[in-house]
């Protein structure tokens, strides 16, 4: 029996790009549907109804009707606009780094409810967070249980000893943790504090709860940062764009901060 022509999902939007005169190609990813890419045709026109329930990182609950090419979003209604993500520089370039994150690690159509709830879950927490950073390094943790990617963080990953509570060392290229010793024979490993192990074992394994009552220093949460990045590449087998914006919101003037980003 063939798939009914038009169907109904939930939806978040990860990204958008304009496709002709005014219709835009959106990229979604859904609770029991995965990740989409779908047409919404009309959407850039003045007269539009639907534009507002399409904006990036809204939740809305779609109607799409199959056709051979893209599906095409026939009817929207907005869920969580999300406002307070696109209404601050910082908050919607972790945004955009998540969405893309998510997007390299998603297969089209391949069902992924754990990655649809952390990504709300995500959303709701950024909206209301002072600074971006906990959050983010969160996310990537979680995405990477999920996905099957999580890094080593409680053994040697080359002697398979456990890890001592001294400085040890992340390999990004051997996916995870190495004792002082066998990070000499990696040139590439980055030095791994007391206090980011833990971090991250807890951002791996913690409660949610738990993990939003910590605050991190400055220092600590720039440690957490580069060993993510010095990993996720391998993961991905690419850096990530969104990156570069990210680095620039942060180092951009304070007045800034409040602009709001389209996407």
């Amino acid at each position: 029996m063939s798939a009914p022509r038009i169907y109904r999902t939930e939806a978040v939007v990860l990204r958008h790009t304009r496709f002709g005169e005014a219709d835009r190609l959106l990229t979604l990813f859904t609770p029991h549907l995965g990740k989409l890419r779908v047409l919404a045709k009309g959407i850039l026109r003045p007269t539009s109804h639907m534009a507002g329930h399409l904006e990036l990182f809204s939740r809305s609950v779609l109607l799409l009707a199959r056709t051979r090419t893209f599906d095409i979003v026939t009817q929207a209604q907005g869920e969580e606009s999300f406002v307070a993500v696109r209404g601050e520089l910082e908050k919607a370039s972790g945004a955009l780094y998540a969405a893309e994150l998510l997007d390299r690690l998603s297969e089209e159509h391949a069902e992924s409810y754990q990655s649809y709830q952390l990504l709300l879950t995500f959303l709701r927490w950024l909206s209301g967070a002072e600074a971006a950073d906990l959050p983010l390094r969160y996310f990537e943790m979680a995405l990477l249980e999920i996905t099957g990617y999580r890094p080593e963080l409680h053994m040697c990953l080359r002697c398979k000893q456990p890890l001592e509570p001294v400085l040890n060392a992340f390999s990004g290229a051997a996916g995870g943790a190495l004792c002082p010793q066998c990070a000499l024979a990696d040139p590439a490993a980055r030095p791994l504090s007391v206090n980011a192990l833990k971090v991250l074992r807890l951002l791996q394994r913690g409660r949610l709860p738990d993990i939003q009552r910590l605050r991190l220093e400055a220092p600590l949460a720039r440690e957490l940062e580069q060993h993510l990045r010095h990993y996720l590449p391998h993961v991905t087998e690419r850096e990530l764009r969104s990156t570069a914006f990210v680095d620039a919101v942060r180092s951009s003037q304070p007045t800034q901060s409040s602009q709001r980003v389209s996407g």
